[in-house]
């Protein structure tokens, strides 16, 4: 089994940086895909930034250049770099694995950003 713990959420004025992180456990880490998803109130949960097991990296438009993705294998964590952040931003955070037959989903961390 695996289980994944986010941190590194709160509040932030307009313009700020968070780096959220995302510890796994288990061994299967480095073998597959990382990604970070937000769900704000009353949408839907959307994908933000992925990376690849060989760190090939892929951002939603609105974050590109401005948010990165990265992952330390050696300790089985996955960050999100957040810079220039926006009220827009503002959502709980999920990290999430995927392997070929699940894919596997952290509690979330709630990120704020005020005006």
């Amino acid at each position: 089994q695996v289980q994944l713990v986010e941190s590194g959420g709160g509040l932030v004025q307009a313009g700020g940086s968070l780096r959220l992180s995302c510890v796994a456990s288990g061994s299967i880490f480095s073998s597959n895909a990382m990604g970070w998803y937000r769900q704000a109130p009353g949408k839907q949960r959307e994908l933000v930034a992925t990376i690849t097991a060989r760190g090939r990296t892929t951002y939603e438009d609105s974050v590109s250049g401005r948010f990165t993705i990265s992952r330390d294998n050696a300790k089985s964590t996955v960050y999100l770099q957040m810079n220039s952040l926006k009220p827009e931003d503002t959502a709980v955070y999920y990290c999430n694995l995927q392997t070929i037959i699940r894919s596997y989903w952290g509690q979330g961390t709630q990120v704020t950003v005020s005006s």
